[in-house]
């Protein structure tokens, strides 16, 4: 059995809303990372990937993204704990909010950063940098 997970590549500005993960968190503490969350069992559902991500951001970082989200890509992994995920990402357009870390034991801080700051971030996992150079190259067509 898989946990679905969906993350947010957030754009405003020509720059990435990344979090850095809280170092109470289980799974890659410290790290940068999209924000996004675990998908809840809801019964019959549509649009499911979609709110749970709208939820998400505005529960950790208290921010409304618009209605449309794009598809970038998905990825699987297995956690510390060996736990197998399905891992959703999707464009996102910032509409309204100021940034803060909301979800203090999730995240220890917020970033709007540039493209060229997350790849050469030393605390940047190889699955961020994957995400932001496909949401990159999605934003022709968003």
């Amino acid at each position: 059995m898989f946990i679905v997970n969906v993350e947010g590549a957030i754009r405003k500005d020509n720059r990435w809303l990344i979090i850095e993960r809280s170092n109470k968190e289980e799974h890659a503490e410290g790290l940068l990372s999209l924000v996004g969350g675990k998908v809840d069992q809801e019964g019959n559902s549509s649009d499911i990937l979609e709110s749970t991500l709208k939820r998400e951001i505005m529960e950790e970082v208290n921010i409304v993204v618009k209605d449309k989200l794009q598809y970038v890509h998905n990825t699987s992994f297995v956690t510390d704990k060996g736990d197998h995920v399905i891992n959703i990402v999707f464009l996102c357009e910032y509409t309204a909010g100021d940034t803060y870390p909301k979800s203090q034991d999730e995240i220890e801080n917020v970033y709007w950063m540039l493209t060229d700051e997350i790849l050469n971030h030393t605390h940047t996992p190889i699955y961020l940098k994957e995400s932001i150079r496909k949401a990159e190259k999605s934003l022709s067509v968003f």
